[in-house]
């Protein structure tokens, strides 16, 4: 795979992903063959900054967490309206890293 390639693709998407990780994903894609680059290519992310939007506006019904796929915390802050305010207000600060994470484990898993 051309090192070109790998820099269009990691300048596209380095927004979805953890920045302290874009070395190890770069090496990871190196040495990727052309058929493992299509699927990676075909992983979609969830967007960090959509999700913090989500978690602001209706974090208090669980929905953030749900987009995450954290069914159980989702419905614990649906019942507890976001455990009386402080798991919402804990999520502002740290669901934007839970998505890159996310999104990264699940490259990782086509790598």
């Amino acid at each position: 795979m051309t090192q070109d390639r790998i820099d269009m693709y990691i300048m596209t998407n380095q927004k979805y992903l953890p920045a302290e990780k874009i070395v190890f994903i770069k090496q990871k894609l190196l040495e990727a063959d052309e058929s493992k680059f299509q699927l990676v290519s075909a992983v979609e992310f969830k967007d960090p900054t959509t999700i913090l939007l989500v978690s602001i506006f209706l974090g208090s019904l669980g929905i953030d967490r749900f987009m995450l796929g954290e069914t159980g915390m989702g419905i614990l802050k649906l019942l507890t309206l976001g455990c009386c305010g402080v798991l919402t207000i804990i999520d502002w600060f740290s669901v934007q890293k839970k998505a890159k994470e996310i999104n990264y484990n699940n490259l990782m898993l086509v790598l």
